[in-house]
């Protein structure tokens, strides 16, 4: 690294490598939760997993990543950044060769739970780690930039590339897209990264740890059985558990000296109103982008191969969003810039709400507009977060951003889900032909089913009202998520108005950027 007086340092030649190998593992984990969609009818056909087990394949994995995804970030701040990224790195390389041969839909579901944990110590740890490697903000934010779009590049290639995997090879094939940039990481991180930990960190508090599990996957499960079931009593009760156990640990961190997470970090305003803002636009834009597939398949007719291709134009606004937000960030406030960009993602969703039943052209650019207002929250906003905590909390503070997305993603699907069902039976209870089956006024899918068994002019009927009670349900979560996007931008308007631009001089970049002094630490490597 290089810098000039006054400055922080700036990142060199042997830190965007280091980027470079950080950010392959990372799109290729994407590319595989993806790939995992399509490869499991495969993968229960040769297994003979029943519908539970395949949900439990399919699930185990976010799990476990957003029940340690805390606890990870706080063990690398306290271990070792590179180690833990580098332990990590080598639990997932070698899950993922076990996975791909395993002979039991058991044995597959365990190995998914150990790549999870894998997951978890990878991803806040990665992250952190760009924070060290990356001092100047306006480079750091580029290079969180680069990160985030890793995750867009492995949704849109992934159908492809699985799609490739599967016709050519067993369902085993998918399982190992990740292995050689794993190895890859074991190889060169040892001479590309450097090493950061807290040396005045204390011991693990392990109950906190356990504490931190007990409350985070009740209410994971429950908003995903809740999406899927609907409201029943188990899944309430399972998130109301979630949240006293969690009640419990938030109590305990703070008769800790060295606690598991440091709630300190809640103190600085714009640091919580990034931290929910951000969960908020997961929230939205997870669920929203649920159902804009599902339109696609079930309202427009397209295959789920042409549904995944009319995504792309959304995937690739968003990673053209993702790049060119830290350009803007050194020339707008954080003030001006994200509470604009969520304008933009408004826009897009209004234009959801004209959508018809005929014809994806108007979605797949509702969609398009609405992605491309996606960077500047995700990229600087994680700049922001990561950037406001001391460099020795950066794992906790990089930990607690990505265990928001998780949250938000599973709690839009089931919130957002939850209006998708309502409108659908209200309209459809009062557009459903006579003679329509009872069944057609539950979901979508069980009225197009209906509809097949109908003679033609009445399964017509029944398959248009269906339809059109869907689109009104979409529209009706886009207006919400508008609404709702809009308060967020007053949000970010008001708290972060004296942020300034990354392009700003140093000595305003740093107290903007930092919520108390940073305590001692040890940099190495």
């Amino acid at each position: 690294m290089s810098s000039s007086t006054g400055a922080p340092p700036r990142a060199g030649k042997r830190e965007w490598i280091g980027l470079a190998v950080l950010a392959l593992p990372t799109l290729l984990v994407s590319l595989d939760t993806f790939v995992m969609v399509l490869a499991l009818p495969r993968l229960a056909a040769g297994l003979h997993a029943d519908n539970t087990q395949q949900l439990w394949i399919m699930d185990i994995y976010g799990f476990m990543v957003a029940g340690f995804m805390i606890t990870m970030g706080t063990v690398g701040d306290r271990i070792g950044r590179r180690r833990l990224v580098l332990a990590g790195a080598a639990v997932f390389g070698t899950a993922s060769i076990l996975a791909a041969y395993a002979n039991s839909p058991t044995m597959l579901i365990g190995i998914r739970a150990v790549l999870g944990v894998a997951g978890a110590a990878l991803t806040p740890s990665i992250l952190a780690l760009i924070t060290n490697m990356f001092r100047d903000p306006g480079q750091r934010a580029r290079a969180i930039g680069i990160w985030a779009g890793c995750f867009t590049v492995g949704a849109v290639i992934g159908p492809v590339v699985g799609g490739a995997l599967l016709d050519r090879f067993w369902w085993g094939s998918v399982f190992l897209l990740g292995v050689p940039a794993m190895i890859l990481l074991l190889v060169l991180g040892p001479v590309l990264l450097p090493e950061y930990r807290n040396a005045t960190a204390g011991r693990l508090d392990v109950p906190s740890v356990a504490l931190s599990l007990a409350a985070i996957l009740p209410v994971i499960g429950g908003l995903k059985e809740l999406a899927q079931n609907g409201w029943h009593a188990r899944p309430v009760g399972l998130v109301v558990v979630g949240l006293a156990v969690g009640a419990v640990f938030v109590r305990r961190q703070r008769r800790l000296a060295d606690p598991l997470l440091d709630l300190r970090l809640f103190a600085d305003r714009a640091f919580a109103s990034l931290l929910g803002s951000m969960l908020g636009y997961s929230m939205l834009g997870g669920g929203t982008m649920v159902f804009i597939a599902q339109t696609f398949q079930s309202v427009d007719g397209l295959s789920p191969l042409r549904s995944g291709l009319a995504l792309v134009p959304g995937m690739c606004g968003a990673m053209i969003s993702f790049q060119v937000a830290p350009v803007l960030g050194r020339r707008i406030r954080p003030g001006v810039l994200l509470p604009a960009s969520l304008l933009l993602s408004i826009a897009g969703l209004l234009l959801m709400t004209q959508v018809g039943t005929s014809g994806a052209a108007l979605l797949i650019v509702g969609f398009a507009v609405n992605s491309l207002g996606t960077g500047p929250l995700v990229t600087l906003g994680t700049n922001l977060i990561v950037g406001s905590a001391p460099p020795e909390r950066a794992g906790s503070a990089a930990a607690l951003a990505q265990t928001g997305n998780e949250f938000g993603y599973a709690l839009g699907i089931a919130a957002l889900g939850s209006v998708m069902a309502a409108v659908y039976r209200s309209d459809a209870a009062a557009g459903l032909p006579a003679g329509a089956p009872a069944s057609a006024r539950d979901t979508l899918l069980d009225a197009m089913r209906a509809a097949d068994g109908l003679p033609g002019q009445l399964g017509a009927a029944v398959r248009a009202a269906a339809q059109q009670a869907f689109v009104h349900g979409l529209h009706t979560i886009a207006l919400i998520s508008a609404a709702l996007l809009a308060g967020i931008a007053v949000l970010l308007a008001a708290t972060l108005r004296r942020v300034p631009a990354m392009g700003q001089s140093p000595a305003q970049t740093e107290e903007s950027a930092r919520i108390e002094e940073p305590e001692p630490a040890v940099l190495a490597g």
